[in-house]
C-alpha cells in the first residue's frame, strides 16, 4: 500500500502550486450595437450583404472603470485589405475599401459583455485621412503597390497612416504609432492629428516628419512600429515589430528588435534592443512584437509572437526591464550596426540588451486568435488582450491554375493575372472570413500574483 499512497501523495504536492499559479481568464466577443460596419459596395460586396467587420484591437489602452464596468480605447490599422500577387517585382495589396480612415472607438466591458462605441476617423485639417501606403522616394514608404478589389492601381497618399498602437498623451489625447514611417502620431480625443515625428531625413534623403533616430527607417516593410506606451515619466516608448533589414542584410540574423524612447516634452530619443526568443524561429526575422504597456519607468509588458519551426503560433507575454540596456544609438555606425552582431560580438562591444521574463502563455489561456494586438494594463494582476480580425476579410484565388501558387502570379498593368508572362483566366476574389477569425475577442487575464 506504501508503494501506492506515496506517489499518489507526491502527486498531489507537486500539482497544488501548478494549479494555484494559473490566471483566471474572461473571454467577450466585441458587439457593435450601433451597427457599426464598414461599407462596401465593391466588386465582391453580395458576400458582405451587412458590410464589412470593424477591425478593432490594433492597440488597446485601458481608461478607467465606471462602476463595475471597465473602460477602454482602441485604434485599428489602415483598412481592410488582402494579399495580392506582385505587380512586377513589387509587392501589392487589395485595398478593399481605398477610403477607410483608420478608428478610435471605445470598449465598455460590462457583466461579460464588450461593447464597441463612439467611431472616431482620424483626421487633419484637410478632413479624414486614409490607409494607403506613401508615395516612393521618401522614408515610409513600403513601396506596395496599392490595388482595388479589381486590382486596378490605386494612386498612394503621403497622409497614409497604418495605425497600430495607442497610449495617453497625459493631456486629455493619445499617441498612435504607425507601421510605414514609422511615426508617432498625436491626437486629440476626437481623432485630429495634432503632431507627427517619424526618422529624421539624413542628407538626400525626403521625410514626412522628422524628430526619432534615423536608423528606424529599415523597418521592415509593414513591421514599423506596432506598439507604444506612455511612461509615468512621460516618455513614450514604442517598439518595432521585427527585427531591423539594414541594407536589406540584417532582419534573419539580428537578435533583438528596437524600443524607440521619445520625450514630447525635450524630444530626447534613446534606442534600447529586445531580444527575441532566436530559438523559437526559423530565422529571427519571423518574431513579432504585438503590444507593449509600461509598468513603471524601467519596466514594461510586452507581446512577442509568430510562427515557430514548426509553423505553431506563439503569443507569450513578457516583463521587460529596461534598467540595464545600452542605448544602441551609442554604437550605430555605418558598418557596426549591432544587428549584425553575434550573442559573442554585442557582450565584446558592451551591448548589453534588455532582460525578460515570462509572465503568460496566451495559448495555455485558450486563445486562439492568430494576432494579439492590443495589450492593456488594468491594474498591477490584470490585463486585457484583444486581437486583430482583419476586418473579416481575406483573398482567394479563383479558377487557379493546377499546381500554382499566388506567389507563381503576377498582377498585369491591366488588372490581370499572368503565369510566366502570359494571360491566365484565374482572378482573384475577396470573402468573409469564418469565425472565431472574423470575431473581434477581448482576453482579461487576472494573474494569480501581481506584478512587480
Amino acid at each position: 500500500m506504501k508503494r501506492k499512497i506515496i506517489p499518489l501523495v507526491i502527486g498531489c504536492a507537486l500539482s497544488l502550486p501548478t494549479l494555484a499559479a494559473q490566471p483566471q481568464t474572461q473571454h467577450a466577443i466585441v458587439s457593435f450595437p450601433e451597427g457599426t460596419h464598414v461599407s462596401y459596395n465593391g466588386a465582391f460586396a453580395s458576400a458582405f450583404p451587412n458590410g464589412l467587420p470593424v477591425g478593432i484591437g490594433s492597440g488597446l489602452l485601458f481608461t478607467g472603470k465606471q462602476g463595475d464596468a471597465l473602460t477602454f480605447v482602441t485604434v485599428t490599422d489602415r483598412g481592410p485589405n488582402a494579399d495580392s500577387p506582385d505587380v512586377g517585382k513589387k509587392e501589392a495589396k487589395i485595398f478593399v475599401t481605398p477610403d477607410f480612415a483608420p478608428l478610435l472607438m471605445t470598449i465598455r466591458v460590462q457583466n461579460g459583455k464588450a461593447v464597441a462605441t463612439d467611431a472616431r476617423p482620424l483626421h487633419d485639417d484637410k478632413g479624414n485621412i486614409n490607409g494607403l501606403p506613401l508615395q516612393d522616394g521618401i522614408i515610409g514608404s513600403t513601396n506596395e503597390v496599392a490595388l482595388s478589389d479589381r486590382l486596378k492601381m490605386l494612386h498612394r497618399d503621403n497622409r497614409g497612416l497604418d495605425t497600430e498602437g495607442i497610449t495617453t498623451d497625459g493631456k486629455g489625447g493619445y499617441w498612435l504609432c504607425d507601421e510605414y514611417g514609422p511615426f508617432l502620431i498625436n491626437v486629440d480625443q476626437r481623432g485630429k492629428i495634432l503632431a507627427i515625428h517619424g526618422p529624421q531625413a539624413a542628407e538626400g534623403e525626403k521625410s514626412i516628419a522628422g524628430g526619432l533616430p534615423n536608423v528606424i527607417k529599415w523597418r521592415q516593410p509593414n513591421r514599423g512600429f506596432e506598439g507604444l506606451t506612455r511612461m509615468p515619466d512621460g516618455r513614450i516608448i514604442a517598439a518595432v515589430q521585427s527585427t531591423l533589414d539594414i541594407d536589406g542584410k540584417s532582419k534573419k540574423q539580428a537578435r533583438f528588435t528596437r524600443l524607440v524612447s521619445f520625450d514630447p516634452a525635450t524630444g530626447k530619443t534613446a534606442m534600447y534592443g529586445y531580444p527575441v526568443d532566436s530559438e523559437a524561429y526559423a530565422k529571427n526575422s519571423d518574431a513579432k512584437i504585438g503590444d507593449i504597456v509600461a509598468l513603471d519607468n524601467q519596466h514594461i509588458l510586452l507581446i512577442e509572437q509568430g510562427s515557430d519551426k514548426n509553423d505553431a503560433m506563439r503569443n507569450l507575454i513578457y516583463k521587460v526591464d529596461l534598467s540595464g540596456a545600452s542605448d544602441l544609438a551609442a554604437f550605430d555606425k555605418p558598418g557596426e550596426y549591432p544587428e549584425f552582431d553575434d550573442q559573442k560580438s554585442l557582450a565584446q562591444r558592451g551591448i548589453k540588451l534588455a532582460a525578460k521574463t515570462q509572465v503568460v502563455d496566451l495559448r495555455q489561456l485558450s486563445w486562439q486568435q492568430e494576432k494579439a494586438e492590443g495589450l492593456a494594463l488594468i491594474d498591477n494582476q490584470t490585463l486585457a488582450v484583444a486581437n486583430d480580425n482583419d476586418f473579416g476579410v481575406k483573398a482567394v484565388m479563383q479558377n487557379p491554375v493546377e499546381g500554382k501558387k499566388r506567389k507563381d502570379y503576377r498582377v498585369s498593368e491591366q488588372g490581370s493575372l499572368t503565369v510566366d508572362d502570359k494571360p491566365v483566366a484565374t482572378t482573384i476574389g475577396v470573402k468573409p472570413l469564418k469565425k472565431p477569425e472574423s470575431d473581434s475577442e477581448l482576453l482579461i487575464i487576472k494573474l494569480a500574483d501581481p506584478l512587480k
